[in-house]
């Protein structure tokens, strides 16, 4: 009988169960996508990863990523979590300040910096690419929204600023709210999640926004951060998610392009606060190079905790 190991990590947080989590399988080899599949359903995460050997050059491993009903094409704090757990396991060679590892994922080949400190990584930074802002709602659509949301209207308009359709590497769609307060207040328990699959299906009709939503508001728990944001992504089989760096790349976007936050060239340094209403308080590292209408590269980064290791049995 086959036995795979396999390493369950916290991203995007200092402190165990707080921020992601997220199961690596180092040594995938062997496994084929259905038995990939039923893994991750078995694992129940938001994410697991499979690793297996390069084939070209230009990476150093090729990662797949399925979340518990669907692989993805691209997701941030499992590319995060992986390198670090690689590193953990001696199968990076680390030079000090900075190792640049290259996976190769669904939507190509893509690097990350680890930031090394006495032989330990300290904090992977990934690059996502330059942004893609793919539409933008109407006024009755976010009417429609807010009623899916479970949300007044009024939360999401009279902020003044767009609920946009962007990416940074997968397609998400942002939806600014007026206050902490509205924010905290939703729950995936009272959302219609017809109205948000419809919307997703009319504002992005060939990738229906992967039917990822984060809700963002300026306030926050945490006067150090700059943004609070809340992900759910019911079509993924993921009620919320608690640290969404795929995301985060595209809200660093949205944020910069529609001058929301000020850029400060030649890189705006953001931090996002996430999973603080289901008790997995993460921290999100957002970096955008350029300026609105000239953003030319987005990067996510953060901390990772080793929790639980593992045999699987086939």
């Amino acid at each position: 009988m086959p036995e795979y190991t396999f390493y369950q990590v916290d991203v995007f947080t200092s402190q165990p169960f707080g921020g992601n989590p997220l199961a690596v399988f180092p040594d995938a080899a062997g496994l084929d996508t259905a038995q990939m599949q039923a893994i991750a359903k078995e694992m129940n995460l938001s994410e697991t990863t499979f690793v297996f050997a390069s084939n070209t050059p230009e990476a150093d491993y090729v990662v797949r990523i399925f979340t518990p009903e669907s692989e993805m094409l691209f997701a941030g704090h499992p590319v995060v979590g992986t390198h670090w757990v690689l590193a953990h396991l001696g199968r990076v060679t680390l030079r000090e300040p900075v190792t640049t590892v290259r996976f190769a994922l669904n939507v190509g080949v893509r690097a990350a910096a680890l930031h090394v400190e006495n032989g330990v990584v300290t904090r992977v930074v990934m690059d996502h690419q330059r942004p893609e802002f793919v539409a933008t709602a109407t006024q009755e659509q976010t009417i429609r929204l807010a009623q899916g949301l479970g949300m007044a209207p009024e939360a999401i308009l009279e902020t003044g600023w767009p609920v946009q359709v962007v990416s940074s590497g997968i397609r998400q769609l942002f939806i600014p709210a007026r206050s902490l307060a509205e924010v905290q207040a939703l729950s995936p328990k009272r959302q219609d999640t017809s109205i948000l699959s419809q919307l997703c299906t009319e504002l992005d009709s060939l990738q229906r926004c992967n039917e990822c939503l984060m809700v963002l508001t300026l306030e926050t728990t945490d006067p150090a951060m700059s943004v609070h944001t809340r992900m759910f992504a019911p079509g993924l089989g993921i009620g919320e998610d608690a640290a969404t760096g795929s995301a985060s790349g595209g809200l660093g976007a949205y944020l910069i392009e529609n001058r929301i936050l000020p850029a400060t060239p030649p890189t705006t340094m953001l931090l996002s606060e996430q999973g603080i209403e289901m008790g997995r308080p993460s921290r999100i590292g957002i970096e955008v190079d350029g300026t609105p209408g000239a953003i030319s590269m987005i990067r996510v980064g953060g901390e990772v905790v080793p929790l639980i290791n593992g045999i699987l049995k086939w």
